[in-house]
């Protein structure tokens, strides 16, 4: 990035921080705070184990500095400021989960456009909040799009603040669905005074499982005899035997099988069941980003402020908003829009953002600001003379 384009940035960095509304954390002055500036040297400086005390006035000091990135803390502390994390004293910390598109299965990278992998992370995001919502009835949350990549969730229940590096990654490995076996998908029941085992139909990966096999009978139930077993037989460990056994038991049990009883087919079923569960699992869980979660000291991105890579702001999402929400739309800032500026573009191409799709070439332009911004901080143009 040249000079010029960094000054630039940093300038009007600092312009939307005189005009905006932060969202700051609860109990903000016992977090430590940290930033990265925009600077010449190569990479990236970051500036931590700063205090609210040490910075003064969160507004204040943003628009004073115009830092390129900005950060507060999950854990809070007796002395946030300190210079090491033994002396800080941790106290507690948020439960914190992030979502970068980049590291979905699901997007191909090179291929998928921007807008293509920020709503496939929104696809993981929703699947998340399934099960932060239903599997672990987490009550304080807040949804943040991160500005860059994917989006953020804060939990910040009681019953979590004080959990370690290990019952965090616990949570992590359950909604990525590491090392799920049959606890959390069957249970035994007595049934007519015989025990017999049963899907967790209420709740959980029990639930999902359950209503994955549902849609595969029904789908199932639709065809004919011949095209039905065929279909069994494709599934591992079912073959031509077990295949007709297990169809048997579907056309005359579906009741029981609404109800979650695998033992219909004998051990046919338990088979056809076995076999869902890593489709399942991989289709349905959430791809966060470990350490993010187990790391009890982490740093996360400041609602309202801006993400130096994009030049769109870190944004506090309502619930009820969630479904409506388009990053390249709802997190432009208004502080660019309305004007006009040059910028040089050095990699030429498709870009969509505020509604609006623009192919650019290479050379000076004239653009929306919003969208200099954007190819700037993405180091896709440089700042040319007005």
């Amino acid at each position: 990035m040249q000079e010029q384009t960094r000054a630039y940035l940093r300038g009007r960095f600092g312009d939307h921080y005189r005009r905006s509304e932060l969202s700051p954390p609860p109990e903000a002055n016992e977090r430590e705070w940290g930033y990265i500036p925009w600077t010449d040297s190569p990479g990236e400086t970051m500036i931590r184990h700063r205090s609210l005390l040490d910075m003064g006035n969160l507004e204040d000091f943003l628009a004073r500095e115009r830092p390129k990135h900005v950060y507060f803390s999950a854990g809070r502390y007796e002395s946030p400021g300190a210079s090491s994390m033994g002396e800080k004293t941790w106290r507690s910390s948020d439960l914190v989960f992030d979502l970068d598109a980049d590291h979905l299965p699901s997007v191909t990278l090179g291929e998928d456009s921007y807008a293509e992998m920020l709503d496939k992370c929104k696809d993981a995001l929703f699947r998340l909040l399934d099960f932060l919502d239903d599997d672990f009835g987490f009550d304080d949350m807040t949804v943040v799009f991160s500005g860059g990549r994917g989006y953020h969730v804060h939990v910040r229940d009681e019953t979590v603040q004080e959990l370690g590096s290990d019952a965090r990654r616990e949570i992590v490995d359950y909604v990525r669905g590491i090392g799920l076996d049959d606890e959390y998908v069957q249970t035994s029941e007595m049934r007519g005074g015989v025990s017999q085992r049963v899907v967790e139909t209420g709740g959980g990966w029990g639930r999902r499982v359950h209503e994955h096999l549902l849609e595969f009978v029904d789908e199932l139930l639709a065809m004919d005899d011949d095209e039905a077993t065929a279909r069994l037989r494709e599934l591992d460990g079912i073959g031509e035997g077990r295949a007709d056994t297990i169809y048997g038991a579907l056309q005359s049990n579906a009741e029981a099988l609404e109800a979650g009883n695998v033992e219909l087919g004998g051990v046919g079923l338990r088979t056809l069941l076995d076999a869902f569960v890593d489709e399942v699992v991989e289709e349905q869980n959430a791809p966060i980003d470990e350490p993010v979660t187990t790391d009890v000291n982490r740093l996360i991105r400041l609602p309202g402020s801006l993400h130096g890579g994009s030049a769109l702001e870190v944004r506090r999402i309502d619930r009820g908003d969630l479904d409506a929400f388009d990053p390249l739309v709802d997190a432009v800032p208004e502080t660019f829009v309305g004007h006009e500026i040059n910028v040089e573009v050095t990699t030429p191409g498709e870009v969509e953002l505020r509604g609006d799709s623009f192919n650019l070439q290479a050379g000076v332009r004239s653009v929306p600001e919003y969208l200099g911004a954007f190819l700037m901080a993405r180091g896709r143009a440089e700042k040319a003379p007005e």
